[in-house]
């Protein structure tokens, strides 16, 4: 197996395609659904309330390479404006921690890989296919979901207490504003 280094359970990569879906979800900024709703939810609020997870916690990590910024970026400007994509790029560069990729290939496995990521969310069903897992595994320890499956089980205290060698009772709660 090609790990050198155990990925981290609080850093996640959001593929290109889930960034955008977040951008462009529409509605107002703070309509994320709770886990009951996520089902009859579109895509776009799921990748916007596995995100929310996220940014909700300063102990959890977004992770991406400047390809799969750009990629992002290329996708918002197509499905939206410029303008719009150059104000997200900027802000995204302030949220997420841009690593440099030790080699080339899909964006995300890429990050992942660089991340150490745990956890990469996407829309590419090839990607989070049983057999792709499977091939995955030999070479990267990371879980593929869709950001629906990544919210409905993301379990903020169990992950705070692994994280911070605790119990989970003591997890504090989010302390940041998602929506900020």
């Amino acid at each position: 197996m090609d790990r050198t280094e155990r990925p981290n359970p609080a850093r996640v990569v959001a593929d290109a395609d889930v960034l955008a879906a977040d951008l462009l979800c529409g509605g107002p900024a703070d309509a994320t659904p709770d886990a009951e709703r996520l089902d009859a939810a579109g895509d776009g609020a799921a990748a916007r309330a596995a995100l929310d997870q996220l940014r909700a916690h300063s102990w959890a990590t977004l992770v991406a390479t400047e390809t799969l910024l750009d990629d992002a970026e290329a996708v918002i400007v197509d499905l939206a404006d410029p303008g719009l994509a150059a104000d997200w790029r900027e802000r995204i560069g302030d949220w997420a921690t841009v690593v440099d990729p030790s080699a080339g290939g899909q964006p995300a496995l890429v990050a992942a890989h660089a991340g150490p990521a745990a956890h990469i969310l996407t829309f590419e069903e090839s990607l989070a296919s049983a057999g792709s897992g499977a091939n995955l595994r030999k070479h990267l320890d990371v879980s593929v979901r869709h950001p629906r499956a990544f919210a409905r089980v993301f379990d903020a205290a169990a992950l705070w207490a692994a994280v911070h060698d605790a119990a989970p009772d003591e997890y504090p709660g989010p302390d940041r504003d998602p929506r900020a």
